[in-house]
C-alpha cells in the first residue's frame, strides 16, 4: 500500500477520473511526488456513461496511450467482457477494436493501480481555490482550510466544474451519478484570472434491470473470435476467451416510441430551456434525433451488460434529459440525465496544454471540451508528461498531427474554436504529406509582434496574437488564417533571420 503522506508536492492532480488518473500515475512514474485530489476515492475510474473503452479513431488512441506508459489499456484488457472488431466487412482503415468494459471492475482496478503507486498520495476532498501568485499556481487550497503546494497544477475536473443535471424540468447541482460534491469556486476564479469559459452539455443513456428484458427476437452482437487486445503488455492467454465473452444486443426505435418522445419533447431542457449548454454533436440525445432526422423511422440501439456484478444493462443510442416518468413510458426503465457543466476556451492553452495565463498550470480532460475516456485519458497522459518535462527545464513532448491521434486531439483543441463537445474521428487526421512536413518544423519563436508583420489580415494578428502558433504548421490550421497570411508571416521570419 501507498504510505507517502507529503504536505509540499511537485504536481498536484485535480480529479480522479480518466485524466487525472493517467496525469498522476505518469508524472509519479517519472519520479515525482504527485498528490491526486478526488471528491471520492470510491470513484476513481468511474464509468458514468457507456461502460467501453476504443472504437473508431479512439481505439488507436487507447494503443498510443500503451505505447506512451499509460494505464487505460491495461486496465480495458483485463476488466473487459467483450472484445469486438468494428467494420471487419470494411478495409483495414476503417477497423478498429472496442472493449466493453466492467464497469465495476475496472473502478476497482484503477483504485488498486493509483493506490499502490509509488510518489502517489489520494487526498479526499474538495479543492476550494488554486494559489496562485504573479501569474505563477503555488498549490490549491482545500475546502478544510488545508493548503497543498506545488509547482505545477493539473486540472482534471471532468464534468465536475458548476455541474447542473436535468431530468425533465427538474434540476439540481449535482455530478454524474447524482454525485452531491461538485466544485463551484475554480470556475469563479478561473474567470477573474481572465480565462474564457463556456457551458456544455452531454447526456447518459437509461440504464435497466437486465432480469426485466426479453431478449428473444433481438439481434445477438456477440465479441470477435480472434486474438485481440489494446495494451502490448497484456498476456493473451489472461484475457477473457471468447466463449465466456457477454453479448451485446440490437434492436431499433419505433414509431410509437418517436411519437411519446414528439408529446413529450417540450419536457426536455434542450427544447424549453434557451441557454441550455452546446450538446455533442456526434451523439445528440434521443429527442435530439427524433427532430434533426425526422425523415428517419427507426434509430438504432443497443443493449450492453455494465458489469457481472450488477444487474443492469446500458442502453446506447438513448441518452436522454426526459422525465424519468416519460422515459418509463418509453423503456419502463430507469432514468438517465443530462449535465451541463462549465469548460475552459481550450485556445488558451500552449500545445504542451499548459495554460497561456497561469504558468504551471495544466488543463487536460472534458474541461478542456473533449468527450469521451480515451480523449480524457490521452490529455491526462500528456499533460503529466509535459508537466513533469517543465519541472525538469526540457522541451515539452509534442506529438504531431501525422505522428498520432492524440497529436490530432490536441492540435485540433488549441488551434480551433470548439463550439461542443470534442470527439475523435479519424476524418480530422489529414494525411500522415511531405509539401505539409515542412510548415511542422518552421518554428515561431514566442515573442514575435504579430502587430508589425505587413499586410497580414488584422483577423490573423488577433487569432496569432492569442493562439501563439509554436509552428507554421499549427498557424495553418487556425480558423480565420488563410495561404496569404502564412505566406506573410513565413516571408518576416525569413527576412528577420528567425
Amino acid at each position: 500500500m501507498n504510505n507517502d503522506n507529503f504536505k509540499e508536492f511537485d504536481i498536484i492532480v485535480i480529479g480522479g477520473g480518466h485524466a487525472g488518473i493517467e496525469a498522476s500515475l505518469i508524472s509519479s512514474r517519472l519520479g515525482y511526488r504527485v498528490a491526486l485530489v478526488t471528491l471520492d476515492k470510491k470513484k476513481i475510474g468511474l464509468m458514468p456513461c457507456n461502460p467501453s473503452v476504443g472504437g473508431v479513431a479512439k481505439g488507436i488512441v487507447v494503443r498510443e496511450i500503451d505505447a506512451l506508459g499509460g494505464e487505460m489499456s491495461q486496465a480495458a484488457d483485463a476488466t473487459a467482457l467483450q472484445f469486438k472488431l468494428l467494420n471487419t466487412s470494411n478495409g483495414p482503415a476503417v477497423q478498429a477494436l472496442r472493449v466493453q468494459s466492467d464497469k465495476i471492475a475496472y473502478g476497482r482496478y484503477m483504485q488498486k493501480v493509483v493506490n499502490n503507486q509509488k510518489n502517489l498520495t489520494v487526498i479526499e476532498g474538495v479543492v476550494k481555490g488554486l494559489l496562485i501568485t504573479e501569474g505563477k499556481v503555488n498549490g490549491v487550497e482545500l475546502n478544510n482550510g488545508e493548503n497543498l503546494s506545488a509547482k505545477v497544477v493539473i486540472l482534471t475536473t471532468g464534468t465536475y466544474l458548476q455541474p447542473i443535471t436535468y431530468q425533465g424540468q427538474e434540476s439540481q447541482i449535482a455530478g454524474p451519478d447524482g454525485e452531491k460534491k461538485v466544485i463551484n469556486n475554480i470556475s469563479q476564479q478561473l474567470q477573474e484570472l481572465g480565462f474564457k469559459l463556456k457551458r456544455f452539455k452531454t447526456g447518459t443513456s437509461p440504464r435497466i434491470l437486465t432480469n426485466t428484458i426479453d431478449f428473444s427476437g433481438l439481434k445477438v452482437e456477440p465479441g470477435t473470435n480472434l486474438p485481440l487486445r489494446f495494451s502490448s503488455q497484456s498476456n493473451y492467454e489472461e484475457l477473457l476467451p471468447p466463449e465466456k465473452q457477454l453479448p451485446c444486443y440490437l434492436l431499433h426505435t419505433n414509431e410509437k416510441t418517436h411519437q411519446i418522445i414528439r408529446e413529450n419533447s417540450h419536457l426536455s431542457p434542450i427544447f424549453y430551456k434557451a441557454d441550455i449548454g452546446t450538446g455533442p454533436r456526434y451523439c445528440p440525445s434521443i429527442e435530439d434525433k427524433i427532430f434533426r432526422f425526422a425523415d428517419k423511422e427507426r434509430h438504432q440501439i443497443f443493449l450492453e451488460p455494465e458489469s457481472r456484478e450488477l444487474d443492469t444493462t446500458y442502453i446506447q443510442g438513448l441518452s436522454t434529459s426526459l422525465p424519468a416518468e416519460v422515459q418509463a413510458e418509453i423503456l419502463k426503465t430507469l432514468p438517465g440525465y443530462a449535465i451541463e457543466y462549465d469548460v475552459v476556451d481550450s485556445t488558451q492553452l500552449k500545445t504542451n496544454l499548459e495554460t497561456k495565463l497561469i504558468t504551471g498550470l495544466f488543463t487536460a480532460g472534458q474541461i478542456n471540451g473533449t468527450t469521451g475516456y480515451e480523449e480524457a485519458a490521452a490529455q491526462g497522459l500528456m499533460a503529466g508528461i509535459n508537466a513533469s518535462r517543465k519541472l525538469r527545464n526540457q522541451e515539452p513532448l509534442i506529438l504531431r498531427r501525422d505522428q498520432a491521434y492524440i497529436g490530432v486531439l490536441i492540435d485540433d483543441l488549441v488551434n480551433k474554436e470548439i463550439t461542443d463537445p470534442y470527439r475523435l474521428l479519424t476524418s480530422r487526421a489529414e494525411y500522415q504529406v511531405k509539401e505539409l512536413s515542412k510548415y511542422e518544423t518552421r518554428k515561431i519563436p514566442t515573442e514575435i509582434d504579430y502587430s508589425q508583420i505587413d499586410n497580414l489580415a488584422e483577423e490573423a494578428k488577433e487569432k496569432l496574437t492569442k493562439i501563439k502558433p509554436a509552428s507554421l504548421g499549427q498557424a495553418r490550421r487556425i480558423a480565420g488564417i488563410n495561404p496569404t497570411d502564412i505566406q506573410m508571416l513565413n516571408y518576416y521570419l525569413n527576412k528577420n533571420n528567425f
